[in-house]
This record gives C-alpha cells, structure tokens and sequence, in this order.
C-alpha cells in the first residue's frame, strides 16, 4: 500500500478546520440576539456591527480562511496529480496549515493585531506561490 503523502494529510485536516469555522461566528450569534424589532435574519443577515467584536472576526477570520483555503487545496491536488510532491511541498503544507491556524485564532481572539494579522495572512499567501511554483518546477524538470 503507498503511504499517505503528508500534503494531503494536512490537506484533510485544513478542509474539517474550514468546514467548522462557522461555529464561533454562529456562537456569538446566538448569545447575543438582536435588538427588538430587528429585522428577521432569515430574511437578511444581521449587521456584524450590532454584534460583540469577536463575532465579527470569527465571520472575517472563516472568509480570510477560505480566501487561501481553495489555491491551497487546487495546487495540493495538482501536485498530487503529477506526482510533485517534495520537501519543499511537505514543509510548506505544515507552515501553511499552522499559519491558518494561528490566523483564525488570533483574529477570533484579537491578540493578531497589526502587523502580526495581515504577516499571517501574507505568509499563507507565500505558502501558496510557492506551491505553485513546485507545480511549474516539477512540469519543467
């Protein structure tokens, strides 16, 4: 049986993560209704800024996550694919799935203000340019 390269590992990993970062927002949600005669949220989503703080980064923090979450999962695949799988691709796999978590925790929490938040972001960004770069490496060697 072949092993289970660790890219995809942490690709499953990062999917169940981005499928469950809904959760804190629809926490903050449901602990802090809205004011009477607010429009149904059914009907409209509420305003973010009648909300606490933190339910506002929780919704932020899934969107910036999915943001890099799809490139991310397109280029694994890809590599997995043609078979492009090197220590440059493991190692970035993990850099990029601690970067999201780090980015989603600090940002729910408020402890990855500036310059630390958009440094996590723009690192996850990197983690993707060069998985990218390994697909055109490995279609050129």
């Amino acid at each position: 049986m072949d092993t289970f390269p660790t890219e995809l590992g942490i690709l499953t990993c990062l999917t169940l993560f981005a499928a469950s970062m809904w959760i804190p927002y629809i926490v903050g949600v449901v602990r802090n209704p809205l004011p009477e005669g607010a429009p149904d949220t059914f009907l409209r989503p509420g305003n973010l800024n009648d909300l606490p703080a933190w339910v506002h980064r929780a919704h932020r923090a899934h969107l910036n996550l999915l943001e890099q979450f799809v490139p991310f999962a397109v280029l694994v695949l890809i590599l997995d694919r043609v078979d492009g799988f090197t220590a440059l691709t493991y190692w970035v796999a993990i850099v990029f799935f601690w970067v999201r978590i780090a980015h989603a925790v600090g940002m729910i929490s408020g402890w990855a203000r500036m310059p630390l938040r958009p440094m996590l972001y723009n690192i996850g960004w990197v983690c993707c340019m060069l998985l990218g770069y390994a697909v055109f490496a490995g279609a050129l060697a």
